[in-house]
């Protein structure tokens, strides 16, 4: 069994009661997290004044998770994401990876954008996928095309190898973003609303292919989105964020649900739930 399948654990469904919340309060909590989110409070600044996106989140992300983080738009999620990646410092609280507070950017944490113009237009797509590899001295020239080689042909593109971006459809883009990412090996691929921009048709194939990525790959994912189908879908572990400023509601296992089993009563159950702990249990402050 992959080491990925041996982490697909089930959280309880998440008490109602803000109190009995513990991020660390799952059976994996003796394991040291592959990320440690602890009380972190993200601000931004306007012309006008500070504004606060997030407010003591915490949460942690075990090897070979499938992490995703849901909740309306404005609730802070793509800035935590950022905030993991490297690109924001946190105001209060801590980031750590492997036990090391995040700094900075770095190879070992790689996020795709939901954007399809984060491609190179000048660069083919094996070119597009060596290039962080090469420019972060990971690689030599021939074995970063190797990867790329490689990678491209789990993500089934190995054929468009030569083309440029412009020849291809949004979610063939997407796959080469998502290529890029995993040819880098990072220990955390951070992906924000990659599919939202997809029509529905293909949204749902690329579900399909990162799930079945997943399960060759056994990478650990943090994964934004609004959605809650697909939260239900992509997660094994679902973080619930309340409306702006983002605070925890409720973490919720989701290892159960999947493609197959979205007409299932379980699973309609579950997804009752999380429309609950979004939108009729209003937390305070």
């Amino acid at each position: 069994m992959s080491l990925a399948l041996r982490n697909r654990h089930v959280l309880g469904e998440a008490s109602l009661d803000r109190e009995a919340y513990s991020p660390t309060n799952t059976s994996s909590a003796a394991a040291t997290p592959r990320l440690a989110v602890d009380n972190v409070t993200l601000e931004y600044r306007t012309r006008q004044h500070v504004v606060k996106a997030t407010q003591q989140v915490s949460f942690n992300v075990q090897e070979g998770d499938r992490f995703v983080l849901l909740g309306p738009s404005g609730c802070g999620k793509s800035t935590l994401l950022k905030a993991i990646a490297g690109f924001l410092t946190p105001a209060e609280g801590s980031i750590r990876l492997d036990g090391n507070t995040i700094h900075g950017p770095g190879p070992d944490r790689i996020v795709v954008f939901q954007e399809f113009d984060q491609l190179p237009p000048w660069k083919t797509v094996k070119q597009n996928v060596m290039f962080p590899l090469i420019a972060s001295r990971t690689l030599g020239r021939k074995a970063a095309e190797q990867r790329a080689l490689e990678t491209l042909e789990k993500v089934g593109l190995g054929r468009f190898a030569d083309a440029y971006p412009h020849t291809l459809s949004g979610g063939m883009k997407q796959r080469v973003a998502i290529a890029r990412a995993l040819a880098m090996r990072p220990r955390v691929l951070l992906m924000d609303e990659p599919f939202a921009a997809l029509d529905a048709l293909t949204r749902r194939k690329m579900q399909e292919e990162l799930l079945a990525l997943w399960e060759q790959e056994g990478f650990t994912l943090l994964f934004v989105t609004h959605s809650i189908e697909e939260a239900q879908i992509i997660g094994n572990r679902v973080l619930l964020l309340s409306p702006h400023p983002g605070r925890v509601r409720a973490e919720l296992g989701c290892a159960d649900d999947s493609l197959h089993s979205l007409g299932s009563e379980a699973t309609k159950a579950r997804t009752q739930t999380i429309h609950r702990l979004l939108f009729e249990n209003e937390v305070a402050p």
